[in-house]
């Protein structure tokens, strides 16, 4: 892993996409993979995993408040500077594997093809807030918006944007994964889940130099249509 200041000692992996595409299920998955494995990981999420962060993410996620993008963008960038330094980097000088469920290019693709506002603008920033640390492995789960986010009923404010707005970031997320090809792992979401798990345990297996134990699966309700056993 490669940052502005030098060469760590783990590997970051992130996994990003729009709403309730089923990350969260394939962070785990991975999780228990690299468990299984005996591999030191550390798992963690943005916005909100820092006591600082945490109170971002209730600022961003309200329905109730009325955000400037702007303003948004910049909320975005500290809870990453927080988190970057008091969380993901200390991981990784420790040499673990850190699994974090969204990072920049979140912020790129909702603030920036969501929200209209400059990419190159928000790519600046977000680097001088996570200091360039730069993810080993982006995987991306690629669905229909109005598939996955229409599924919710409770939704939160950006879940609340519209279709319109979904469609454009995961146009945003797709030009990135373009963009960089070496670092993008593209799968389709909420499509079977043991499936996606083993294609990201061998892309991770690969970074790491070595095979990933597949985990103990369990029978779980899954969306209609896929496939219901879960990794835990």
């Amino acid at each position: 892993m490669t940052e502005a200041s030098g060469t760590t000692k783990g590997w970051f992996v992130v996994f990003e996409g729009g709403d309730r595409v089923g990350k969260s299920t394939q962070v785990h998955a991975l999780a228990a993979a690299l468990t299984a494995s005996g591999v030191e990981h550390l798992v963690t999420f943005q916005p909100g995993d820092t006591r600082e962060g945490a109170t971002i993410r209730g600022l961003l996620l309200d329905p109730s408040n009325h955000l400037d993008e702007r303003c948004e963008a910049l909320l975005y960038a500290a809870d990453k500077a927080q988190h970057v330094r008091y969380v993901v980097q200390p991981a990784l000088a420790a040499g673990k594997v850190v699994v974090c469920d969204r990072y920049v290019d979140s912020m790129l693709a909702y603030q920036g093809a969501g929200r209209a506002l400059q990419v190159a603008d928000l790519a600046a920033i977000a680097g001088w807030a996570t200091r360039g640390l730069r993810p080993d492995l982006t995987v991306l789960l690629d669905t229909d918006p109005v598939r996955a986010v229409g599924r919710v009923a409770d939704q939160d404010r950006l879940e609340q944007a519209g279709s319109d707005f979904h469609a454009r970031v995961r146009e945003g997320f797709r030009e990135l994964a373009a963009a960089e090809p070496e670092r993008y792992l593209v799968l389709p979401g909420l499509v079977s889940l043991r499936a996606t798990a083993a294609r990201v345990r061998t892309a991770v297996g690969a970074l790491l130099g070595r095979e990933l134990t597949e985990p103990q699966l369990i029978q779980l309700r899954g969306p209609a249509g896929t496939d219901s056993r879960e990794l835990r």
